[in-house]
């Protein structure tokens, strides 16, 4: 079939709208020279993944939207909710900031900023949720999986000690748990546990009582 044709077994009605199309080429220009941390992966590859497991789990178009454009207020230098805003909606530009950690630049410390974005997202609402946990499923998946290929030396990559990425996981974990059970959240209370084992530390119980590692 060529591209731009539509096959007679195609429904009439479309599965989504251009927004879908812009969306995806915002993406890949905006982070057409961005890999993932301490890899040769394009970071779009992470961008899509998400996009798709949003759109698997139920997400509608303008979940699909803010999915594949999650961290584009956090990454892009001279991006704002103005602009995603007036490009997809107010909708798409509430859901993308409630995403992100901050749209300050320079970034603040990591610390106060995951702080911050812990406490928001346990109050954030099912439609924020599913697609932060599509995002944190797949970072903790291919933490598991870089840790069963070169080990601990993977969370070298990251700016703080493993301590301190492994506890955030945990509290993302404990963040989307409050008032949201979802299958993805299931996963993903499944990989974390996982790393955890992999990287020979304890996950503590409650993670709500965990203090922040030194």
């Amino acid at each position: 079939m060529n591209p731009g044709k539509r096959s007679n077994k195609d429904p009439v009605d479309p599965c989504y709208s251009v927004r879908v199309d812009q969306a995806l080429a915002l993406a890949t220009d905006s982070f057409r020279y961005t890999r993932r941390k301490s890899t040769k992966i394009p970071y779009l590859a992470h961008l899509l993944q998400v996009m798709v497991t949003v759109a698997e789990h139920g997400g509608d178009e303008e979940q699909m939207v803010a999915a594949v454009l999650h961290d584009y207020l956090e990454d892009i230098d001279g991006s704002s909710a103005e602009e995603l805003s007036s490009r997809f909606g107010p909708r798409v530009a509430r859901l993308v900031v409630a995403l992100s950690d901050t749209t300050l630049r320079p970034k603040p410390a990591w610390a106060p900023r995951k702080r911050r974005y812990l406490e928001h997202l346990a109050a954030a609402p099912a439609e924020v949720k599913l697609i932060s946990a599509a995002d944190k499923l797949h970072n903790a998946q291919s933490i598991l999986r870089d840790l069963k290929t070169v080990g601990p030396i993977v969370f070298d990559r990251f700016s703080v000690s493993s301590a301190r990425t492994l506890w955030y996981y945990r509290q993302v974990v404990c963040s989307l748990s409050s008032g949201w059970e979802h299958p993805l959240l299931v996963d993903l209370r499944h990989v974390v546990l996982s790393v955890h084992q992999l990287a020979e530390e304890p996950m503590p119980s409650p993670a709500n009582f965990d203090p922040m590692p030194d």
